[in-house]
C-alpha cells in the first residue's frame, strides 16, 4: 500500500498535538511525522527543506491560533515558497467562527477546514483520500 512519506503538524497545545500525532500513526498511511510549535518555526522548517531540495510534507495539520506567528501568518508566507509538489494543507482549529471559514476560503481551504477535536475516523478518510488521490 502507498503511504504518506511525510506529514507535518502544526500545533502548540500539547493535547491537540499528542491526539493529532497518535491518530495519524494508528492508521499506518504516514512514513514520518514533522512537528511545528508555531507558523514560524514551520515556515523556516519547510523553507530549510526547499532550499536544500529535501522531501517536503504531502500534507499539513494547521493549527490557526498560535504564539510567535499563527496560522494565517504561516500561511501568507508558505504561499510565497515556490513550491512545485502538491501539498495538501487542512485547517484544523477549535475555531467555528465564519471570518475563519470565509477566510479559509481565500486560501482554497474550505472543504480542508477541520474543527478540533478530531477524530480517528476522520483523520483516516483525510489521509486514505490524500494516499489514493
Amino acid at each position: 500500500m502507498r503511504k504518506i512519506e511525510l506529514a507535518c503538524i502544526i500545533e502548540d497545545d500539547p493535547m491537540h498535538l499528542f491526539l493529532t500525532k497518535k491518530y495519524i500513526e494508528l492508521t499506518g498511511l504516514v512514513e514520518k511525522i514533522l512537528v511545528c510549535k508555531n507558523g514560524k518555526d514551520a515556515y523556516e522548517t519547510i523553507k530549510a527543506l526547499f532550499v536544500n531540495s529535501e522531501k517536503l510534507p504531502q500534507i499539513i495539520f494547521l493549527d490557526l491560533n498560535m504564539p510567535v506567528w499563527d496560522g494565517w501568518q504561516f500561511l501568507d508566507e508558505f504561499t510565497k515558497i515556490p513550491v512545485k509538489q502538491k501539498i495538501t494543507i487542512y485547517i484544523l482549529t477549535s475555531s467555528v467562527y465564519q471570518d475563519d471559514i470565509n477566510r479559509a476560503e481565500t486560501y482554497s481551504l474550505t472543504s480542508n477546514y477541520l474543527v478540533k477535536p478530531i477524530s480517528h475516523e476522520q483523520m483516516k478518510t483525510v489521509l486514505s483520500e490524500l494516499v489514493c488521490s
